[in-house]
């Protein structure tokens, strides 16, 4: 599978994170009164992830924190190409 494929995967589901986990806790605090509070922030961060693993995972290998696929990335030993962490 090319590079390009896994990385842009990859910033769809980290995309999808922000989007959905810290756009639920922004609105939670902006509006307290009609927020979804800790329990909806929480839930939203604990339902994104599992979404996009099941989503993507089998292309960019379930990371949807880039530093860790760039940490993994200058761990390992294989060239950046053939690496399937990223």
């Amino acid at each position: 599978m090319p590079l390009t494929k896994k990385a842009i995967t990859e910033f769809f589901a980290t995309f999808w994170l922000v989007f959905g986990g810290c756009g639920s806790a922004l609105l939670a605090a902006a509006f307290p009164k009609l927020g979804s509070g800790f329990v909806g922030a929480a839930l939203a961060f604990g339902l994104t992830v599992p979404t996009m693993a099941y989503a993507v995972g089998h292309t960019s290998g379930r990371h949807l924190n880039p530093a860790v696929s760039f940490g993994l990335l200058a761990e390992s030993d294989s060239p950046p190409p053939t690496c399937s962490h990223i």
